[in-house]
Parts: C-alpha cells; sequence; structure tokens
C-alpha cells in the first residue's frame, strides 16, 4: 500500500517509512556495498520514486546515490505489457548505457521500486559487470508487482 500511495498519489509521507525498512533489512544483510544506482524510470513522472526513495536510502545509511551512472541509449515499449520474459530481454537488451568510472570495483546496489520479471534489474545487472567493471552487484527492490509473471 505504501508503493502505491507514493507512486501513483505522490504521498511523500511514505518516504520515510518505506527507507527505514530498506535500510534496516541492509544493515542486517550487509552485502558489503559502497554506492547506491537507481534502474532509471520507466516513465517521467512529477515524482520519481525510485530516485526519492534510492537518495533517502543513502542518505540513511551513509552510502553515495549515483542516479546519472546508467543512462537509456533509447527509447522502448513499457514493459507492463510484455509478459513473455525472453521478449522482455530482447527489448531490453542494448538499452543501457554505464558509466564506468563511477561502477568499476564497486560494490553496487542496483535499485528499483518496483520488481515485475527481474528481466530490468538483470539487463542492467549484465551491463554494470560487462560496461562498468563492477566488483559486485547486488539487488533489491520496494515492492513485488502482481502479474501474470
Amino acid at each position: 500500500m505504501f508503493p502505491f500511495k507514493l507512486k501513483y498519489k505522490s504521498d511523500q509521507s511514505v518516504i520515510s517509512e518505506l527507507v527505514e525498512a530498506a535500510a534496516s533489512f541492509v544493515t542486517s544483510w550487509n552485502p558489503g556495498i559502497d554506492l547506491i544506482v537507481p534502474v532509471p524510470p520507466s516513465r517521467a513522472r512529477t515524482l520519481q520514486p525510485v530516485l526519492l526513495l534510492g537518495e533517502a536510502l543513502g542518505r540513511r545509511l551513509k552510502l553515495p546515490f549515483d542516479p546519472n551512472c546508467i543512462k537509456k541509449v533509447r527509447d522502448a515499449p513499457e514493459l507492463k505489457d510484455v509478459f513473455d520474459y525472453d521478449e522482455r530481454l530482447r527489448l531490453l537488451a542494448g538499452m543501457h548505457e554505464v558509466e564506468s568510472k563511477s561502477v568499476q570495483g564497486r560494490g553496487i546496489l542496483l535499485f528499483d521500486d518496483l520488481y515485475r520479471s527481474g528481466a530490468t534489474m538483470n539487463a542492467i545487472t549484465a551491463a554494470l559487470y560487462d560496461q562498468g567493471g563492477a566488483a559486485e552487484v547486488f539487488a533489491l527492490t520496494i515492492t513485488r508487482a502482481r502479474s501474470k509473471l
């Protein structure tokens, strides 16, 4: 309910509770990260939940947050109506470019507000390793979408 309020109702009052839950999890997990990187938003919104939450999580964990090291290099259709995982991967191929100087040799927390199939996170993780030379990539999302996948 909280992620929905933020994403679709622009209710920023839920940010602190979501970030506290995420920070508590990351702290107990302790994967050895030194940079938080958001998945680029798929749609333009006045308030971008992934950016608001990622920046607040970085402040809470005292870790840098870099919203610019992964860029979309081309437009693609929204994936919400694509239910075949392989088709999702095909649409995502070559979509993201990584700024290697930001991630090379670092432990990355790839962060998103919504997880559906994992295809986007998998594609970006591959780019972080292959293009960026990341040492480790760990993924964290706030919520999982209900879907037919």
